[in-house]
């Protein structure tokens, strides 16, 4: 069944950048670029979905597992990443694939755009040519809505990752509003929030988590809320907004 994706409203607007929606089976993207690139985008997703499908057709335990699941040098590159980044924290390589899917289109689309911004189930690849606020989307927490994240143009491209597990689909064992992760690799950032979120069930794991992702090499910085606390790690500034 098919959810509103009502924490849209809080993504990057301007009038800048013209936004338009791709979905092709599961994934669903909310994507901005300078000029209109809806039919460049939904080629795109078809070329990457095709290599993951028919890797998984040939290695179906890919899709289903919850552990690391190492690939052959000759396995598609959105795949290899998918695995690579997953094994960095100890999670099946699925948990990777709506960073990875939108890391790999956005960096396809910079050909045709300077700016790119793709969200997928709340996974956003960003590349942008000034600073902009990200709003942060943590369910019932009180601080939805009210507090985002400030990016600047010189760090990106960058992945911006979410993972909750008291909003939506994605699996999760965690009791996490929302447990946000930056990155250079979207694939990494979206597989890190899944560990990180994994751990959280109370505001005491807050510390755990923040611990869990100064191990983990390659991530630029975190967030994790869980009710009114909320915890930070890394090279992130944090705005009012609203």
């Amino acid at each position: 069944m098919y959810e509103p994706r009502t924490y849209r409203r809080w993504i990057i607007k301007d009038k800048e950048l013209v936004s338009f929606n791709v979905i092709v089976k599961e994934t669903d993207l909310y994507v901005r670029t300078l000029t209109n690139l809806q039919k460049k985008t939904y080629k795109l997703v078809l070329k990457y979905r095709s290599k993951l499908e028919k890797f998984i057709e040939q290695h179906p335990d890919f899709l289903t597992s919850l552990e690391p699941f190492l690939v052959d040098a000759n396995s598609p590159d959105i795949v290899k990443a998918m695995s690579v980044s997953a094994a960095k924290v100890g999670v099946g390589p699925m948990a990777a694939v709506a960073g990875a899917i939108a890391e790999f289109v956005g960096n396809d689309l910079l050909e045709f755009s300077d700016e790119v911004i793709i969200e997928n189930g709340g996974d956003i690849y960003l590349k942008s040519l000034r600073k902009r606020v990200v709003g942060i989307y943590a369910g019932k927490s009180p601080l939805t809505g009210k507090i985002g994240l400030e990016i600047s143009e010189k760090d990106t491209p960058l992945g911006i990752c979410t993972s909750a597990g008291t909003v939506g689909h994605s699996l999760s064992y965690g009791e996490a509003d929302a447990v946000i992760v930056l990155s250079k690799s979207t694939a990494l950032a979206d597989a890190a929030a899944t560990a990180v979120g994994n751990l959280i069930k109370q505001q005491k794991d807050i510390q755990i988590g923040i611990e869990f992702a100064k191990g983990i090499e390659g991530l630029s910085g975190l967030v994790i809320i869980k009710d009114d606390n909320i915890g930070m790690w890394g090279e992130v500034i944090i705005c009012e907004i609203g």
